[in-house]
């Protein structure tokens, strides 16, 4: 999930990476608080919010402050859904119209798991708003059909959660939408897009996400996948990567630098903004310094900075 904001944030059990307890704890503070502990893992998701801004990192993951769901992101979730509940049906029943009518079903249980997403149209009585965005999900999950055919497909696994360890104990996890294995063994990692490809000089960044998972596959299996494969339902462009050990090499290299980043700011409390365009979309900009705001106090303990400045989210050449 995760370089897109209709791919981000509200799918069902979504990985945080571990930075309170109650992500994978019990401790709580006055009041029933969480009690703020120091991150322990990365995920795609956080390690792509340093990198585009490291105070956002901290609100998310640190901080935990709360963000409104957004139509587009729900949107994401609910198509997500439906395409992997469409694999338990026979083979010859996984047509577009099929898919389609799991729809209704599926936003019922996305009400239910997550009650907030029922905001989105509180007001929107006549239900015309709503009805023109399950119109537009379900025109994302008809793409899907000119791009794959899923009567022809039988994944190994479905949204499946990774966790490696690497060798500094640094943990990384996600959860991978769908893992292809062919008859000779090869794998394919597949991932879903709402949203539109993006521009062939952003396709790296693109592939970021897929190659970290494409490393915690290797760390777990020693196993390197045959094919890394975006599939943009928004756009209807499928775009494909064939990792080799190593791509895998320095993803592992780049994500290290990027933990000793974030282990340094979680220790001295130095996280700074990073102002870009993504600002405006941003729920945090009350708190932001750039925009007037001022950070919650920071709820875990300081230690004085190190003499040698760091560049905060970035990973650097190798």
């Amino acid at each position: 999930m995760d370089s897109s904001n209709e791919d981000a944030g509200t799918r069902p059990g979504a990985v945080e990476d571990s930075g309170t307890a109650g992500v994978g704890g019990d401790a709580a503070g006055p009041a029933g608080e969480r009690a703020a502990i120091a991150p322990t893992s990365l995920s795609p998701s956080r390690a792509s919010d340093f990198m585009q801004c490291p105070l956002l990192y901290r609100f998310r993951v640190i901080d935990r402050l709360p963000e409104k769901p957004s139509e587009a992101a729900t949107r994401g979730t609910l198509v997500h859904a439906v395409l992997e509940r469409l694999f338990d049906a026979p083979a010859g029943e996984r047509t577009a119209p099929q898919a389609k009518a799991l729809i209704p079903g599926q936003w019922d249980r996305l009400r239910e798991s997550r009650p907030e997403v029922g905001e989105l149209f509180a007001d929107d009585p006549e239900g015309e708003r709503l009805a023109r965005w399950l119109g537009e999900a379900e025109q994302l999950v008809e793409r899907w059909f000119t791009l794959e055919d899923p009567s022809r497909l039988e994944p190994a696994e479905r949204e499946l959660f990774v966790e490696a360890e690497l060798e500094s104990g640094l943990r990384l996890r996600g959860i991978i939408d769908r893992v292809d294995v062919a008859p000779t063994g090869e794998v394919r990692i597949v991932d879903y897009k709402t949203g539109k490809a993006p521009r062939p000089e952003y396709a790296e960044g693109a592939l970021f996400q897929m190659k970290f998972y494409a490393l915690v596959v290797w760390r777990l299996k020693r196993v390197i996948p045959r094919r890394l494969q975006l599939v943009y339902l928004g756009s209807g462009d499928v775009l494909t990567y064939d990792p080799v050990l190593a791509d895998l090499e320095r993803v592992e290299r780049k994500l290290l630098a990027l933990w000793e980043a974030i282990r340094r700011a979680t220790d001295t409390g130095e996280w700074r903004p990073r102002p870009t365009k993504l600002c405006g979309w941003c729920d945090h900009q009350a708190h932001c310094p750039e925009f007037g705001g001022t950070p919650p106090p920071y709820p875990l303990p300081l230690r004085a900075p190190e003499s040698e400045a760091v560049q905060q989210g970035r990973m650097g050449r190798d």
